[in-house]
């Protein structure tokens, strides 16, 4: 393996682990960032499930069950902008752990309340935990994955959120459901493994790039030695390292003075950010509109809690094979197309779920619902940080994260609205329509695979 690239340049810290191949380093990195991944799915899952089963046995009214829903996606939106902040000022790493602590603990003690009031309080206390942790988790793997797979492997990381829904889904319909206190059991459930992360999380390495920033570089050196090493022999480099620091002043330096205060809005970045945080509105606003009131919808079209929760169990399924297509295509045909595919199959999904009533219409609907737009956020995922240098890498996902969860507030408060007054089939091409303005978005973004990341 030769220690230069093909121009004879020497290499950035960066740019050594970008030509790595995928090495075990990386699978437990993404390993154990992908549990906190699969936490957050769990916890909006079975939220929705707890919210079906309170519904009956504390009689919630309509506007008590979605402010239960949507108070976390308030502590969602200031925890994804602050985390994201905090990321480029106190690391990667460090958000994560608090990030865990802060939703374990709230998580634990949402089992003990007693009323509405003390619940809405512990969520959005969990809101902020994990509001923080995924766009600050797709950062920090990005900037450790090599560049020829590195969107594939975002979306992998994004694909523990399957993993996490369907341990909701089997928590909802096998202990939440049959009990009458069941839904105390699913909190607790939900708080071990966050403890269980957090032991391990303190394991991880802090980003190389991170590090640099901060002049640590002799830590940031060997954090990459032990990436090479763990890739064989044939990857020791050996030749002179540029600091990635230094190649981020040269960076800079290309931009007007006026506009380096302006961060993610300066001219060379509005329009991607634009484009970026119109795809996560409207992506948050379908996705969390149908996901989290479909329980609530089965029950009110007459199906049992049990079989409501079963169909949603099956309907989960299909989230696996969505991230897998999605993983496969984004390296082979971009970003971009990739995001708009399954956008667009999102929204002719909607469509189709809206008018469903037979129990197979439901799953059929449903099912195509989870492909698609679980695919769509796999890739949505692996584009953001590709965005945005080192310096405001953090900031500018958290941030795109943030102004999504606004949506994710919003639309479990409208959703009752719009079946009330359409029924399904109106709430449903409402989703749709905001899936198909997201796909036409995307294209607004700068194709970025195979590049290497500032």
């Amino acid at each position: 393996m030769s220690n230069h690239n093909p121009e004879g340049e020497f290499l950035t810290r960066g740019e050594r682990l970008e030509r790595l191949p995928f090495t075990k380093k990386l699978r437990n990195l993404i390993g154990t960032t992908g549990i906190g991944w699969a936490l957050d799915a769990m916890d909006v899952g079975l939220i929705s499930f707890i919210v079906a089963a309170l519904a009956q046995q504390w009689g919630l009214t309509d506007t008590e069950r979605s402010w239960i829903i949507s108070i976390g996606f308030v502590g969602m939106a200031i925890g994804a902008t602050v985390g994201g902040l905090l990321a480029d000022k106190i690391g990667r790493r460090m958000v994560f752990a608090l990030t865990l602590l802060v939703y374990g603990v709230a998580t634990g003690a949402s089992a003990l309340v007693t009323g509405v009031g003390m619940l809405l309080v512990l969520r959005f206390i969990v809101g902020l935990g994990l509001g923080a942790e995924l766009p600050v988790a797709s950062t920090f793997v990005s900037e450790f994955a090599p560049k020829n797979i590195r969107g594939r492997v975002i979306v992998w990381l994004e694909a523990f959120w399957a993993l996490g829904w369907i341990a909701a889904a089997l928590i909802g319909y096998f202990v939440v459901a049959p009990y009458e206190d069941g839904w105390r059991w699913g909190f607790l459930i939900g708080a071990v493994p966050a403890l269980y992360a957090l032991i391990i999380r303190w394991k991880t390495p802090e980003s190389v790039r991170f590090k640099e920033l901060k002049g640590e570089f002799d830590q940031a050196e060997q954090t990459v030695r032990d990436y090479e090493e763990s890739a064989g022999a044939g990857y020791t480099y050996t030749g002179e390292t540029i600091d990635t620091s230094a190649d981020l002043e040269a960076y800079e330096a290309g931009i007007p003075e006026e506009d380096k205060n302006l961060g993610i809005w300066s001219p060379s970045m509005r329009k991607r950010t634009l484009a970026l945080w119109t795809i996560w509105f409207m992506i948050n606003f379908s996705y969390y509109g149908a996901f989290t009131w479909i329980p609530s919808l089965l029950t009110a079209q007459g199906f049992t809690l049990v079989r409501s929760f079963e169909f949603t169990l099956i309907i989960t399924l299909a989230q696996i094979p969505g991230y897998a297509v999605a993983a496969w295509l984004i390296e082979v045909i971009g970003r971009r197309r990739t995001l708009a595919i399954f956008l667009t199959g999102s929204a002719i999904a909607a469509i189709l779920y809206g008018q469903a009533g037979e129990p197979w219409q439901i799953i059929t609907a449903g099912m195509l619902l989870s492909f698609f737009n679980l695919g769509a956020w796999g890739a949505l995922y692996a584009i953001g940080p590709e965005l945005y240098p080192t310096n405001v890498r953090g900031t500018g996902t958290g941030a795109a994260a943030g102004f999504g969860r606004i949506a994710s507030i919003l639309t479990p408060l409208l959703t009752p609205v719009f079946v009330g007054i359409g029924g399904n089939a109106l709430a449903f091409t409402v989703f749709s329509a905001a899936f198909a303005i997201a796909a036409i978005a995307t294209f607004a973004l700068p194709e970025q695979a195979g590049k290497s990341m500032k």
